[in-house]
């Protein structure tokens, strides 16, 4: 078996260049690690790594890394901060393919929590990236490993800018990286200190179309997770505290502005074949439905309703 195939890079297989010899020793390394000892492959990798290499050498060598890093369990958490810090000095470089692979060999070791803090260093930079580089693999790459950990506070006013990227990610074509990128502006919409940036974010004028239920199941899913944590937020007390005015092309005049046409698409979407995303839309009406303020629900109000009573 080629080394190619071994560790599943025939993506990035050139015929034309030599597969590295060390890609065959992974297989060795597991077993060795079947038996509670240390195989010593991925301590070889991280050496490699700090040699002078192209960036096809690289990439497959941060490849085979993620790959120890997952397979490897013991031998990843005897591995260092500094060997993270490593890790990250590769998202400086100038292929983007390098940089996709050092997102991922990162996201591999923020599974293990010793590294998550050393990780989360390095936030700023892969908004950077995302929000600077229009690149569909590196967008879900970067927001794969953003959404594995809770962003620290520090990271807030760089989120802030990186805003408008992000709700561009969002409405792009490319579902991998729309998915990873609601997910983490629905964790963001629970920072009352950021709710007022995404609600008045521009958006395109045909934003509703992701309500569409032509959408795949997954995408709708999570914006419905998405819209129905923006109207739990505006309407809490905190928020609610102060008047806030909004540009008219911002994802809050979409949502919830007084042309919207939200409330056609949830309702259409009530009988979709998926039950996960028909619950979701009925989560969302309620929503709309009940502010927040009282915390109580099951009774509130008609007057308070973004439907029509036909509705």
């Amino acid at each position: 078996m080629s080394a190619a195939l071994l560790l599943g890079l025939t993506h990035l297989h050139r015929p034309s260049q030599p597969e590295p010899v060390w890609g065959g020793c992974l297989g060795l390394a597991i077993e060795r690690e079947r038996h509670g000892r240390d195989s010593g492959e991925l301590r070889r990798l991280l050496n490699s790594l700090e040699c002078k290499q192209d960036a096809y050498t690289k990439s497959m060598i941060l490849h085979s890394i993620t790959r120890c890093v997952y397979l490897l369990e013991s031998e990843a958490s005897g591995c260092t901060n500094d060997d993270v810090t490593l890790v990250g000095s590769m998202l400086d470089d100038k292929d983007n393919s390098v940089k996709i692979q050092a997102l991922n060999t990162l996201k591999a070791f923020s599974g293990i929590r010793k590294f998550r803090l050393k990780i989360q260093e390095h936030s700023i930079k892969v908004l950077e990236l995302i929000s600077t580089i229009w690149d569909s693999e590196l967008h879900i790459a970067g927001l794969r490993l953003l959404n594995n950990f809770p962003l620290p506070d520090f990271v807030h006013p760089q989120l802030r800018r990186v805003m408008p990227a992000l709700m561009e990610i969002l409405q792009s074509d490319y579902i991998l990286a729309q998915v990873q990128a609601i997910r983490l502006l629905s964790s963001l919409a629970q920072k009352n200190d950021l709710l007022y940036d995404i609600l008045n974010c521009q958006v395109h004028c045909n934003f509703l179309n992701l309500f569409q239920s032509t959408q795949p199941g997954s995408l709708l899913f999570e914006v419905l997770v998405f819209a129905e944590r923006l109207s739990e937020g505006r309407s809490s007390p905190h928020y609610r505290a102060v008047k806030w005015h909004y540009n008219k092309q911002s994802l809050h005049e979409a949502l919830f502005g007084d042309d919207s046409r939200l409330a056609d698409r949830l309702l259409a979407l009530v009988i979709h074949p998926e039950e996960d995303v028909q619950i979701q839309a009925c989560k969302v009406i309620v929503s709309l439905q009940c502010p927040q303020d009282a915390g109580i629900r099951p009774s509130c109000p008609p007057s308070h309703s973004c439907f029509n009573n036909g509705e």
